[in-house]
């Protein structure tokens, strides 16, 4: 089992806050000069959180992109041992054709983290309520303008529902896998009733991964393992079209004199997503949402090889069947279960904007996902799932079928659900999520941050 330098992790790797810190603001930030960049970093770099403070006010944390190594010192032999999709960013052709990042969601429409628009670094701000969030975003603001060495480009708000659910209206959060070596394997248990341990290696560089090896340790300035117990932070704006998603499954569900069946709305939609608004899975709950209270345990204790094989409970194209597809992947469950554990990442999204009123109905307004995931390898997690699992048309002996919920829509536009006696296909689908923004960013430990800022 892995020992962990507590006091060298970034908070943020090992926990969400949102348990106690629902308001978040994140900031983009752009180097104007590379000294006065440093000491700012040096200023701040006491503020910021890491996995052996317990903070109950605020929280801070901070990543850089490739663009902002290069100004800060970093040499272009040395960039050259962090991975590939880091150096060249996510707005790149080849990342855009990997991603699915097409038509709407293309990096020349996004309003952040483009050519057009670069980003150097990511601050993440963590509070307690709206009053403590907007104080520290005073201080870091001022901060920022002081400091002549960074630009604040954008802020972009972003918070946890009461219910944690997100837009479209189901759970988030659930089946997140526990880092070996954190001892959170009972808190977890205690929530969903399961708990995948996965080596610390899959999300912390410097340590064993499930291949029973590290991931490359990143140098720099003369530091020989800058990347220990740093990892990678792929970061998305991803716009939900709420209304777009309802009204459609709505037209589809219509009984045969044209009247809406509410019931069926939300079976359908369970089906897309593989779980009840409750956030219990379809798998084991194939009919009616059991609507399980907020805070008790969440069900996720489930196979889908063992329990649901043919997909008559969670079809085998739904989006947490793509993402997480457990056991599933192969004829043999055990097989399958260790290959997915090199293929797990660490979500840390929130969404942004307000809750709709009414689902059915567009008020226009924008509203979506940060998604923010932590992986140590970009391409073997993030990039693998992104295009073998979710746009993959072929997943699973599909054919012509992409993640119905945030999948890359191609000329076939459906989604198959398994039913006895004959399946049922639903066509057209529109898009659900568009990309608004996004950049890949390396979040070091607090030695490697220290080197950043000059203070070794």
């Amino acid at each position: 089992m892995a020992t962990l330098d507590f006091s060298d992790i970034q908070g943020f790797l090992l926990t969400s806050y949102a348990s106690n810190m629902p308001c978040a603001n994140y900031l983009l930030l752009t180097i104007t000069d590379a000294p006065s960049c440093r000491k700012w970093l040096t200023q701040i770099s006491g503020l910021i959180t890491t996995g052996k403070d317990r903070k109950s006010d605020f929280s801070l944390n901070i990543a850089f992109t490739a663009p902002a190594f290069k100004k800060l010192g970093i040499t272009a032999n040395d960039l050259q041992t962090f991975s590939a999709p880091f150096q060249e960013g996510m707005s790149t052709a080849v990342r855009q054709q990997l991603l699915g990042d097409s038509g709407n969601s293309a990096p020349d429409n996004w309003s952040w983290g483009n050519a057009q628009n670069p980003v150097d670094i990511l601050l993440l701000l963590f509070a307690n309520g709206e009053e403590e969030l907007g104080k520290q975003v005073t201080l870091r603001q001022t901060e920022i303008k002081d400091s002549g060495g960074v630009t604040l480009i954008k802020v972009l708000g972003a918070g946890r529902q009461p219910d944690s659910k997100e837009h479209f209206g189901f759970l988030d959060g659930i089946g997140q896998p526990i880092i070996e070596g954190t001892g959170r394997e009972a808190k977890q248990l205690s929530r969903t009733g399961h708990a995948t341990v996965i080596k610390a290696g899959e999300f912390i560089l410097g340590h064993e991964n499930e291949m029973l090896k590290p991931d490359p340790l990143p140098v720099g300035l003369n530091l020989p393992a800058f990347g220990m117990n740093g990892t990678y932070l792929v970061f998305r704006q991803l716009e939900q079209h709420v209304h777009q998603f309802w009204q459609y499954i709505d037209q589809v569900t219509r009984d045969a004199s044209g009247n809406s069946v509410p019931p069926e709305q939300d079976k359908l939609g369970a089906k897309i997503v593989g779980r009840w608004k409750s956030g219990a899975p379809v798998t084991t709950h194939p009919h009616t949402d059991p609507e399980i209270p907020p805070g008790v345990n969440q069900n996720n204790n489930f196979s889908f090889a063992k329990e649901d094989d043919t997909g008559l409970g969670c079809p085998i194209g739904a989006h947490i069947r793509r993402t997480n597809p457990r056991d599933s992947l192969f004829d043999d469950p055990e097989v399958s279960l260790r290959t997915v554990k090199r293929h797990r990442i660490i979500r840390r999204g929130r969404s942004y904007g307000d809750r709709s009123a009414n689902v059915f109905v567009d008020d226009g307004k924008e509203r979506g996902l940060h998604f923010i995931c932590l992986n140590s390898n970009i391409e073997r997690q993030f990039e693998f799932m992104q295009q073998s699992w979710s746009n993959n048309p072929s997943f699973s002996a599909l054919n012509n079928e992409t993640d119905p919920l945030i999948g890359q829509r191609n000329d076939g536009n459906v989604f198959s659900i398994p039913a006895c006696p004959v399946r049922t296909r639903i066509h057209d689908l529109p898009e659900f999520v568009t990309t608004k923004g996004g950049a890949y960013f390396f979040m070091p430990g607090m030695k490697a941050l220290n080197q950043l800022a000059g203070g070794l």
